[in-house]
């Protein structure tokens, strides 16, 4: 099982940042406005210079782009169990069917 709390942490403040950002921009915008979104702009910046996380540069979606690449050969959904009750009843219900099929036609 992966663990992506992190990265979505990040993910997440990053997408504040963007939100936070067209706020100041926004010309519709009040000045108090502004400056609450500038304050929490500093502060979030600040909690992802303190995290340590990349820039979100092009060598992080390097870096993602690897990993995806390395997961691409793993299936998505886990194999069946072996050896079910679930088995013999399919195989079981597979037989009648191709029975009645040759004794219907």
């Amino acid at each position: 099982m992966r663990s992506y709390g992190f990265r979505n942490s990040v993910e997440s403040v990053r997408r504040k940042l963007r939100g936070l950002s067209a706020v100041v921009a926004d010309a519709g915008a009040t000045e108090h406005e502004r400056a609450n979104a500038a304050a929490l702009k500093a502060r979030l910046e600040r909690r992802l210079k303190d995290a340590g996380t990349p820039a979100g540069d092009w060598t992080d979606n390097a870096f993602r782009l690897g990993r995806w690449a390395k997961n691409l050969g793993k299936s998505a959904s886990p194999a069946s169990p072996k050896g079910d009750w679930t088995d013999e009843a399919f195989r079981l219900g597979r037989a009648l069917r191709r029975g009645y099929k040759k004794l219907s036609s």
